[in-house]
This record gives structure tokens, C-alpha cells and sequence, in this order.
């Protein structure tokens, strides 16, 4: 029988012009099953290197640490290219984590990309450390603590609308309504 997880918080970005430096601000939502428990809100840098070390201070600090039982991230990076140590993530939080995109990213492109950047090798480093996404349901994972058959078991209990998990696609939808006064349409 598949471990079940009930207590999840899911991460994403708020967007942000192409010319923008500094913070970006990131929303986690924390569901109970398919409910809406609680928000928080914090910020990482923009193409920086703290995600991890800001999403565990968010954790941590919050009312929901002694609850919550596995993270999910819409995507390995926030703000741009600030790659989040999934791997350092799961260590400091003794939690699974599951990575969720809607497509298979263009990996050359991100690989070309980060090269370019200062600190780029470590951050690419951290994404191959990962491995390669794998098709789950209707998206793509990568995961840490978790095997393939809870990663589906995880996606179909948190799904309610379309393919993403609704801890994903309400953060999504709060981060968008928190820089542009309303939320756009696809998580």
C-alpha cells in the first residue's frame, strides 16, 4: 500500500518583466487534501542562488512545519534561473519533494542558458543531479524521497481542475493576482 499524503504546500513565482532585478516574490499554498489551509508569501532573487535556503526559512518559520508532509515546485527554478537545491530541500525538511511541469522543458536550451550565467555549472549541475523528467499523468516530474508510483498517487489525489495539482495552480493563480491585480488563466 502507497504512503498517503494528505498535508502538502506548493510553490511558484510570481511573474516579472524581462528587465527586472532583485526580488521576485514566490507563493506557497498549503492544502489539507484538496483544501486551501493556508498562504505564505516570500521572495528569492531574481537568477539567484537562496530558493532553497528562503523556501525552508518560509517552512520553518510557519505555522504549518509540524503539518505539512511533501512540497511540491512548479518547476526546478523560481525567479528566472535561481535553480532550488531540491536535494538540500528534502535533507533540512526530512520531506519528500515533487517537481511538476505541464510540458517537458527544452533541456539544451535551459543547459545553453545557465552556461552563460555566472554560477550557471553548479545550477546545471543541481538540475542533472536530478535526472531526467518523467512522464506522470498528464505532466512531467522529477522527485526526491518519492517513488514513481506515489508521484502518480500524489497527482491524481491533488487534482482537481485540468492536469496541474491545485497546491501548483492556486499558487500560480495568487502569484499572477499579486504583481497584475487579477490572475491569468493557466497554471
Amino acid at each position: 500500500m502507497l504512503k498517503r499524503f494528505s498535508n502538502v504546500i506548493g510553490f511558484d513565482d510570481a511573474p516579472f518583466a524581462s528587465n527586472h532585478t532583485g526580488a521576485v516574490k514566490v507563493v506557497g499554498t498549503v492544502y489539507a487534501r484538496t483544501q486551501l489551509n493556508g498562504i505564505l508569501l516570500g521572495e528569492v532573487r531574481r537568477d539567484g542562488t537562496d530558493a532553497a535556503t528562503k523556501l525552508i526559512r518560509l517552512i520553518i518559520e510557519s505555522k504549518f512545519a509540524q503539518s505539512v508532509q511533501l512540497l511540491m515546485l512548479q518547476g526546478i527554478a523560481l525567479a528566472g534561473f535561481n535553480v532550488i537545491n531540491v536535494f538540500e530541500l528534502h535533507e533540512q525538511l526530512r520531506l519528500p519533494v515533487l517537481v511538476v511541469c505541464r510540458k517537458q522543458p527544452d533541456m539544451a536550451s535551459i543547459r545553453h542558458a545557465l552556461l552563460q550565467m555566472r554560477g550557471g555549472k553548479k545550477k546545471w549541475a543541481l538540475i542533472e543531479k536530478l535526472g531526467p523528467m518523467e512522464p506522470a499523468a498528464h505532466v512531467y516530474v522529477q522527485r526526491v524521497g518519492l517513488t514513481h508510483a506515489q508521484a502518480l498517487n500524489i497527482l491524481q489525489e491533488f487534482t482537481v481542475t485540468g492536469n496541474i495539482p491545485e497546491p501548483l495552480r492556486v499558487a500560480h493563480m495568487i502569484a499572477g493576482a499579486i504583481m497584475c491585480g487579477q490572475s491569468s488563466g493557466r497554471a
